[in-house]
């Protein structure tokens, strides 16, 4: 088996209404990758996300560690990119949304071509937040997995204020805004899809009632790649993680498992 991964990084926004509320999209039935099924806005890192220049154009990204730096540049292009929502200062300040809805039209030009990530930046003298966003976890496909192997950076953060998501229409069909226990009984009901890695993550961030708890708990909790793996029970085989990285759900039977 190839130890070889494919780096991407993904993002929970998030914000409190009534209670903990996270951003998550339906992927269009055509994506390769997880089509139909509702994720957290995420993708691959590309070669733009890797530049030296973004040390100039962000702010925190010289005290995470250096394979952080990509990925937290990565994860908040896929979030502008797929929802229109930008994580990024002007003069100190969080953008709201009238630059981030001003900017729109940058979003189908970076899809494009990722190198204009960094060239709208520049353009309209802002900073990407890389300070607000908190690792959450990291994740990497069953060793049984041959195409598509993802090594995926789990990142979490508050959406700025303002702000308002739209699905970009292509990969991303549409923009939910939903409770983790919400998620998770659209899944459980058949309404909505969900691959294991977002499943057990949805789950995650339901031990959590506030932003500061999710916060604190990613914090404090140990993060290493979790990688799936096989066992049988009873005649059942289900795909499991290890029952010591803090997730409340650590096994589900196979059948059901990847529901794309």
């Amino acid at each position: 088996m190839s130890d070889i991964y494919i780096p991407a990084a993904t993002i929970l926004l998030l914000r409190e209404e009534k209670s903990l509320e996270v951003l998550m999209v339906e992927r269009h039935a055509d994506t390769p990758f997880a089509g139909g099924a509702l994720v957290f806005p995420g993708g691959r890192i590309d070669p733009g996300d890797m530049l030296r220049a973004w040390a100039d154009y962000s702010t925190g990204l010289d005290v995470v560690p250096e394979d952080q730096k990509a990925p937290r540049i990565a994860a908040i292009r896929e979030a502008f990119e797929e929802t229109g929502i930008l994580l990024a200062r002007r003069d100190g300040v969080m953008v709201g949304n009238d630059v981030s809805t001003e900017l729109a039209a940058w979003r189908d030009v970076i899809e494009n071509d990722d190198s204009q990530f960094l060239e709208m930046v520049r353009r309209e003298r802002l900073s990407l937040a890389v300070d607000a966003l908190h690792l959450y976890s990291r994740w990497r496909p069953p060793e049984n997995v041959t195409h598509r192997r993802y090594d995926t950076w789990f990142f979490a953060a508050r959406v700025p204020e303002g702000q308002v998501a739209k699905a970009d229409g292509g990969e991303a069909l549409e923009t939910v805004w939903t409770t983790p226990a919400d998620a998770i009984t659209s899944r459980d009901k058949g309404e909505r899809k969900m691959i294991y890695p977002t499943s057990r993550n949805v789950e995650l961030l339901g031990v959590s009632h506030t932003i500061e708890d999710v916060f604190s708990f990613a914090a404090n909790r140990k993060i290493e790649p979790v990688v799936p793996f096989l066992q049988e029970c009873g005649g059942e085989t289900l795909l499991a993680i290890p029952n010591d990285l803090g997730y409340p759900v650590t096994e589900e039977s196979l059948d059901t498992a990847f529901r794309s």
